[in-house]
């Protein structure tokens, strides 16, 4: 039987992976390693609690001996979802970001590479890539250059795992994803924010003219993605992962608003935040030349979908939402 530790596994897109992985594989055993901050949520697996193939430990990644330990009892694969991961906090203090999503994954991949561990997967993010402009798509080969302490903290980590494979010859993949939305999805992000909000008729404070650009893709689409990467891709290679869906943060509110027959006039434009990057897009040809991978869901059914998860999970959101402050938009 595979091992596979999934790190930040009670977060919006760790939880989803491992649900994902226990009904697809009947030989993996997943042990889920999560800190349990505000973003965690083990409500989001009460539906594997209780299988024999899963074990949660509370702990944090930068733990070394927690780590060292987890590690060494014959894991076969580690996929590192564990980060913290809202632009406006990271703002707010980018040490944290750096403790957790730098020297985190470097105890990580010390103790993957201790113990030759098969596979190292790293999720990032397309925002290590900074902003484009209005033609250019991101390619696996486009220079990094972060312009928030969250994204920066995501591209050191990157390197790491780069310097990891390159000078000890770890097996390794990154991959860099879109922006995702799904269920489970905590309620500081722009979409799951924006249902929330308006399902309680409170405003939608949307940054600056709202014309920044995203590439949004579902979290199912994106499980599946690692999940190949996981088993089939290349060591030392870097896929991005995206949903072919580039849409302004105007356009997803006034979709939200209209599935839920809401006014425009929740909508509130606050001020931009700092260093707030215009545009992202991915070029996915690389996944889907070498490993066979295109996106299902479609934006509207994803979209459609997500909102009748936050109206049939209430308890959840509001639940989530008691414990922040509420935030503003975000990527």
């Amino acid at each position: 039987m595979k091992k596979v530790l999934v790190t930040g596994g009670a977060g919006f897109i760790g939880s989803n992976f491992i649900c994902y992985m226990l009904n697809k594989y009947s030989d993996y055993r997943i042990i889920n390693l999560d800190k349990l901050t505000y973003a965690g949520n083990l409500k989001n697996l009460q539906s594997v609690e209780n299988n024999p193939r899963y074990t949660f430990v509370r702990g944090d990644i930068a733990d070394r001996i927690l780590v060292d330990n987890l590690v060494g009892q014959g894991i076969n694969y580690i996929v590192n979802f564990a980060a913290e991961s809202h632009v406006d906090r990271s703002i707010q203090d980018p040490s944290l970001f750096l403790c957790t999503n730098v020297l985190g994954t470097q105890v990580l991949l010390e103790a993957a590479r201790k113990h030759k561990v098969e596979k190292y997967l790293q999720i990032s993010t397309d925002e290590v890539y900074g902003s484009l402009d209005e033609n250019d798509f991101f390619t696996e080969d486009t220079p990094l250059a972060p312009n928030s302490p969250y994204s920066a903290s995501k591209a050191g980590a990157d390197l790491l795992v780069r310097a990891y494979h390159k000078t000890y010859g770890l097996p390794v993949n990154i991959t860099r994803c879109s922006n995702n939305y799904g269920p489970y999805q905590f309620p500081e992000k722009l979409i799951p924010l924006f249902i929330t909000n308006a399902l309680q008729d409170r405003e939608l404070p949307l940054y600056g003219d709202g014309l920044n650009v995203r590439d949004w893709i579902h979290v199912y689409d994106h499980c599946r993605a690692v999940d190949l990467v996981l088993h089939r891709g290349k060591n030392g290679e870097i896929y991005n992962i995206g949903g072919n869906c580039q849409k302004t943060n105007l356009e997803i509110t006034l979709t939200i608003l209209s599935i839920l027959k809401k006014p425009r006039s929740l909508i509130k434009y606050v001020p931009d935040r700092p260093g707030h990057d215009r545009r992202y897009a991915i070029d996915t040809r690389k996944i889907e030349r070498e490993l066979g991978w295109q996106p299902r869901y479609s934006f509207e059914r994803g979209i459609r979908e997500t909102v009748k998860w936050y109206l049939e999970y209430r308890d959840w959101w509001v639940r989530a939402k008691h414990r922040t402050a509420g935030g503003d938009e975000s990527d």
